[in-house]
């Protein structure tokens, strides 16, 4: 296990690169490449697994899996889709709009997104935005990328929701944060292409075979 407790919010000490490049016998080790490692690591199913029990009591510790460029690879392109989401092509969902020639800014607002439903199921392919437009094709792998015990769609649906403080009255008003009026219609869609691209590489991912 590396002495390395977690991404840390300071660049990585010398002494941790010295340590992975010994154990790798690899001198093109960089810190960046360290850094997407760890990263990649934190995304294994089968690290999740082993070590769920430590997880909830400390900060991860960081095995030294028998692939590190596979990992730090993973952990890049993972990065990658995490920070740039809101800016990537969003997924081509089946955009319904109850019949409407034409939106104008104030149909696209949100109070509360939900599932559709079929008798007695709820059906999470189905996203009903408004009153005005619904969301359909949502494929249900979407909801395998897992964030803090929920899926990264449901944190959307659940953040991006009208809501008022009963005692002081004060609003959160998430049309508020985007002067887009399609802000949170196109991000809905765009993680569902996150929480996707995520999977695919999360499950490709190797095992850890820690070396020794």
């Amino acid at each position: 296990m590396s002495r390395f407790t977690g991404i840390p919010a300071e660049p990585l000490p010398d002494t941790i690169l010295t340590d992975f490049r010994k154990t790798y016998r690899d001198k093109t080790i960089a810190k960046e490449d360290i850094f997407y490692y760890v990263y990649g690591i934190l995304h294994s199913p089968e690290y999740k697994r082993r070590f769920e029990a430590d997880l909830k009591k400390m900060l991860p510790r960081i095995p030294y899996a028998q692939e590190f460029w596979a990992f730090s690879k993973a952990g890049r392109e993972l990065a990658s889709w995490h920070l740039n989401y809101e800016t990537i092509e969003p997924y081509p969902l089946t955009e319904d709009n109850s019949g409407l020639l034409f939106l104008d800014n104030e149909d696209y607002r949100v109070e509360k997104m939900s599932f559709g439903r079929r008798p007695k199921v709820i059906d999470k392919t189905t996203i009903i935005y408004n009153s005005k437009i619904t969301l359909f094709g949502i494929p249900l792998e979407t909801y395998d990328y897992v964030v803090n015990g929920k899926s990264a769609l449901e944190w959307i649906m659940e953040s991006y929701q009208f809501t008022k403080d009963k005692d002081s009255q004060i609003a959160k008003d998430p049309n508020d944060w985007s002067e887009d009026p399609r802000y949170i219609l196109d991000l809905v869609k765009r993680i569902v292409r996150v929480s996707l691209e995520s999977m695919k590489i999360v499950t490709a991912l190797p095992a850890l075979n820690e070396r020794k």
